[in-house]
């Protein structure tokens, strides 16, 4: 759980770090995800999910994202970013 919640952190610092705002708000049965917002990417997470389901979701969007690659991370991190499709 601990590498989890620091995943976590990491994955959210580098979000707002890459100009996402994140948002974390009880969504009921919605799943959160990444919209736009008069042009600004608003990333949603579900705080009713659990923190691993939440990584999951910022995986996935930063994962998408080609500025990742040129963006400072852990080596956990980087495995766990190549897991969701980053090629590095």
């Amino acid at each position: 759980m601990s590498d989890t919640l620091g995943l976590y952190e990491e994955a959210r610092q580098l979000a707002l770090d890459l100009g996402y705002v994140v948002r974390e708000e009880v969504l009921g049965d919605l799943p959160g995800g990444l919209c736009a917002v008069q042009g600004t990417q608003h990333l949603l997470l579900n705080l009713e999910h659990g923190v691993a389901e939440r990584l999951d979701k910022l995986l996935a969007v930063l994962a998408a994202d080609p500025r990742i690659d040129s963006e400072p991370k852990s080596r956990l991190l980087e495995v766990r970013l190549r897991a969701f499709g980053s090629p590095k």
